[in-house]
C-alpha cells in the first residue's frame, strides 16, 4: 500500500512546446496508476495568440506552473528561468524533468535540474544546424550533454549524437511527438473555416513564414523581404501571419505599409486554423523549424529560406526544399514550384501518430524498474 507515484513536470514556454507536451500529457493519462505529470509554462512567449489559445486547442490543462519570465535578452530570460526553476524543483522533488525542442525554456530549466540531481528527458534530441550563430543550436547542445535520456525524432539525430560521444544507451530513436498532435487534430482542421474567413481557395495560395533574426532583423535584409514578397503576389495570393518580432521591425524599419496590399498580412493563428492554412496551401515559405516537419508530413511543397536545417530528414525524405536565403534565388524555385515542378517526398520512419507512447512507454520502464 505504500506505492508512490512518480512526479514528472514537463517544462514548456514557447508555442512549439506546446504541439509537442499535449500527446506526451495524454500518454500519461493513461498510466494515472503510475504517473503524476504536471506542467510547468515558463512565460517565454507571453503574447496570449502564442500561448493560451494553445493550451485549449491541444487539449493541455492550465499549467500547474507559471513562471511569468516574458522579455528580455537571452541572458536575461534564461537566468530568470533557472532561478524561478530551481524553486519549483526544490519545493515538488520530481522523478524526472521533461524539456521539449530547442528553446531557452529547455536549456535553463536542465540547467537548474542538472545541478539538483534531477534526471532529465530531452524530447527532440540530437537535432543540429551545425550553426553556433542560432541561439537554439548552443540550447541544443547543452540540454543533450546534460539529459539523462535522449528521445529523437530521426536517424541522423542518432547520429549526431553518437558523434559528440554521448552515451548510445541513452539515445532512443521514437519519431516525431510534433507529427502526433497533427495526426490527433486532423479531423478539428477539417471543420476549420479559415479559408472562407480570408477568402481563400484550396491550393490556389502560398503561405509565408519569417521569424528569425538572420531575416528580420537588419533593415536591408527586411527590404529585400518585401520586394520578394511583392514579386510572388504578382503571380499568386500570398498569406503572411506575421510573427510580433517580423511585425516589430517591419514598423520600425516602416516597411510594413511597403508591402502589397493584395498580401494578406494577418496576426498569428491558433493551432487548428493555422494548420489548415498548412495542409491547403500550394506553397509554403518559411524559415520555421516545424512547418518543415508539418509540411513533409501533409506532402505540401515548402521552401526553407535558411542556411542549414536541424532538420534534414525533411529535405532527404520529405517535400521540403532547403534554399538559402538568398531570395533571388529563392524566388526562381518559387516560380518553379508554381509551375508545377514539384519535389516528391515520403512520411519518414516513425512518424505515425504513436511517438508520446513510445516515449512514455520508455519512461515507465526506466522509472519503475
Amino acid at each position: 500500500m505504500g506505492y508512490k507515484l512518480k512526479k514528472i513536470i514537463s517544462v514548456v514556454g514557447a508555442r512549439p512546446n506546446f504541439m509537442k507536451v499535449a500527446p506526451i500529457h495524454r500518454a500519461f493519462q493513461e498510466h494515472k496508476d503510475s504517473f503524476i505529470h504536471l506542467i510547468c509554462h515558463t512565460g517565454q512567449h507571453f503574447d496570449t495568440k502564442m500561448s493560451d489559445v494553445f493550451f485549449k486547442e491541444l487539449g493541455i490543462p492550465f499549467p500547474t506552473f507559471n513562471l511569468g519570465i516574458g522579455a528580455g535578452s537571452h541572458a536575461e530570460q534564461t537566468g530568470k528561468i533557472i532561478i524561478e526553476m530551481e524553486k519549483i524543483l526544490l519545493a515538488e522533488k520530481p522523478d524526472l524533468l521533461m524539456v521539449y525542442g530547442d528553446v531557452n525554456s529547455t536549456m535553463a530549466a536542465s540547467i537548474a535540474a542538472s545541478k539538483l540531481g534531477i534526471r532529465i528527458a530531452h524530447v527532440e534530441a540530437g537535432l543540429r544546424s551545425f550553426d553556433r550563430k542560432m541561439p537554439e543550436e548552443l540550447n541544443r547542445l547543452v540540454t543533450d550533454v546534460l539529459a539523462d535520456y535522449l528521445f529523437v525524432t530521426e536517424e541522423k539525430a542518432v547520429e549526431n549524437l553518437e558523434r559528440e560521444g554521448l552515451n548510445p544507451e541513452k539515445v532512443f530513436f521514437v519519431g516525431n511527438v510534433m507529427i502526433d498532435t497533427l495526426m490527433n487534430s486532423l479531423p478539428l482542421v477539417a471543420k476549420s473555416t479559415v479559408l472562407e474567413g480570408l477568402n481563400l481557395i484550396n491550393q490556389k495560395y502560398v503561405l509565408v513564414t519569417f521569424h528569425r533574426p538572420s531575416n528580420v532583423d537588419s533593415f536591408d535584409d527586411l527590404k529585400s523581404l518585401v520586394e520578394f514578397l511583392d514579386g510572388i503576389s504578382s503571380q499568386i495570393n500570398v498569406v503572411f501571419p506575421i510573427h510580433p518580432r517580423t511585425k516589430f521591425n517591419l514598423e520600425k524599419y516602416c516597411l510594413l505599409e511597403k508591402l502589397n496590399s493584395s498580401i494578406l498580412v494577418i496576426d498569428p493563428l491558433g493551432y487548428i486554423d493555422f494548420m489548415s492554412l498548412v495542409k491547403n496551401a500550394s506553397l509554403i515559405i518559411t524559415d520555421s523549424g516545424g512547418i518543415q516537419e508539418e509540411s513533409t508530413f501533409l506532402g505540401v511543397q515548402c521552401i526553407t529560406v535558411r542556411n542549414n536545417t536541424e532538420r534534414p530528414v525533411t529535405v532527404d525524405i520529405g517535400t521540403n526544399q532547403l534554399v538559402g536565403t538568398d531570395l533571388t534565388s529563392v524566388s526562381v524555385v518559387v516560380s518553379e514550384v508554381l509551375k508545377g515542378r514539384e519535389k516528391l517526398g515520403a512520411i519518414p520512419d516513425l512518424w505515425d501518430g504513436n511517438s508520446a507512447k513510445r516515449i512514455v512507454g520508455k519512461i515507465s520502464e526506466i522509472l519503475n524498474h
